[in-house]
């Protein structure tokens, strides 16, 4: 019923280290930015190569997104990081196995969660020729999300971190504002038919509503004793099923991997819709076959919309 799944994993080339500007010989000092460097795990005298490359922009967007001392000011540039990192080993997947041996062993499983996701939802839609008619607009807070979900959650027993990974593949938490080539509507993409259902008289495009409505069809269909019964009704796809599992998973796992997901872009294929689209240009995504260690050129992705999913 969800039909707008056609996103597919972005961010930003910045990162940043979980020791967020402390000294050690010292009190915390308070950074002022997010350093740009990035550290590598390859040991010295090696070359760095494009596995390397993606490990320790991924171990430094990990580790400083679930270090409760990492500023709020930081997430965004991490999210994005931690984003493009993904991307790139969903387009290069041959680099995974690469990838997760560099990782500590308290991240692989992380790794591979997001990289599953990814190839799932890349798997299921391909987009249109044209890019599609939506406004692309800056969500509302992580703070006032995080509410609405544990809310909803819990009113209706359901884990909030299911309805959040919903909201994140739907429509990037809300950044997304257009009806799908299906008909669905609103943040948690509901078609009017089943909106009747599972709405009430809330508003289909109101985002307390449309999450309150997605965990009573959760509830109606099996959750919380299962999860993937429900998420099956909620979009009959064993992929869309193993994709918002392995989202939800990681936020159980840790609540402070909401916030990396809460920075999240919108891309459609290879094509990046910035908040402001379609009044901001949309953006060839060069950088993720830069991070995977080849030339923009060499992708034959980029910039033909081959496919929209994650």
């Amino acid at each position: 019923m969800l039909r707008l799944v056609t996103l597919v994993a972005a961010g930003v080339l910045v990162s940043a280290c979980s020791a967020g500007g402390r000294s050690t010989a010292g009190p915390p000092v308070a950074p002022t930015r997010p350093p740009t460097s990035v550290a590598t795990t390859i040991p010295s005298g090696r070359p760095v190569t494009a596995a390397g490359r993606l490990a320790a922009q991924i171990i430094e967007a990990e580790a400083a997104i679930r270090d409760p001392a990492t500023p709020p000011s930081w997430l965004l540039a991490l999210g994005r990081a931690q984003q493009r990192s993904y991307r790139a080993l969903v387009r290069q997947p041959r680099l995974l196995p690469e990838v997760v041996p560099l990782v500590p062993p308290a991240l692989r499983q992380t790794v591979k969660a997001n990289v599953l996701a990814g190839a799932e939802l890349r798997k299921l839609n391909r987009p249109a020729p044209r890019l599609p008619r939506w406004r692309i607009v800056a969500p509302a807070s992580a703070t006032a999300l995080l509410a609405e979900y544990r809310v909803a959650g819990a009113k209706l027993a359901v884990p909030w971190q299911y309805l959040a990974a919903i909201h994140l593949v739907e429509t990037r938490m809300g950044r997304i504002r257009g009806t799908s080539s299906a008909g669905a509507q609103g943040p948690m993409q509901f078609l009017p038919a089943t909106w009747r259902r599972y709405g009430g008289r809330g508003d289909i495009n109101a985002t307390s509503d449309a999450i309150l409505a997605a965990a009573r069809l959760l509830r109606a269909n099996g959750a919380p004793a299962n999860m993937a019964s429900a998420l099956y009704a909620y979009n009959p796809s064993r992929r869309y099923v193993r994709a918002v599992t392995a989202y939800a998973e990681q936020m159980r796992a840790d609540k402070r991997a909401f916030l990396g997901y809460h920075q999240w872009q919108v891309y459609y294929g290879d094509v990046l819709l910035p908040e402001g689209y379609p009044a901001r240009p949309p953006i060839p995504d060069h950088a993720s076959a830069t991070l995977a260690g080849r030339r923009p050129s060499d992708d034959p992705n980029i910039g033909r919309n081959r496919d929209g999913s994650h």
